[in-house]
């Protein structure tokens, strides 16, 4: 499975968000993360079109969180960003060629199908246990009680 860079912005954009004060616009996400501004935008106005965060318009705009990080899971943004469609789209190919099997006999799913369907239930499960708020916890475990404190500080006083 693969999922462009637009999911790893915005995943990581919705951490820095938690528990900011006010709307960051995303020309500031952008230079917290270095990215390409244009390409962050696009997608915070994916996130933003899912309702996963709000976009305030103004002087004082940018985007904002629209409920607690608790309650947007990393399928929420997975799904803003990449969309619904399973990544698997079966065509049934033992239809087809010199010894295709009749729609007929094809009245179950192959196996490579069912396999295949599985496993994305499987990663989208494992997604959906994850929350925007057990990402900010990991974070600020792993890399320090003072790492998320510091970005939420930079966030502000770049934003002003």
């Amino acid at each position: 499975m693969r999922m462009s860079g637009g999911v790893e912005w915005a995943v990581h954009c919705c951490v820095a968000l938690t528990d900011v004060d006010r709307p960051v616009p995303a020309a500031t996400l952008a230079r917290l993360h270095d990215v390409s501004m244009s390409y962050l935008a696009k997608h915070m106005q994916a996130l933003a079109r899912a309702g996963l965060v709000r976009s305030v318009q103004g002087k004082a705009g940018g985007y904002a969180l629209t409920r607690s990080p608790g309650d947007i899971t990393v399928l929420d943004i997975v799904i803003a960003i990449e969309g619904a469609d399973p990544q698997f789209t079966c065509t049934e190919i033992r239809q087809r060629g010199p010894l295709a099997a009749s729609p007929e006999d094809c009245l179950r799913a192959c196996a490579v199908h069912r396999a295949m369907l599985a496993a994305e239930q499987a990663w989208r499960e494992s997604l959906r246990g994850v929350t925007v708020a057990d990402l900010a916890t990991t974070v600020d475990r792993d890399s320090g009680p003072d790492v998320l404190r510091g970005v939420r500080a930079w966030l502000t006083a770049s934003a002003s």
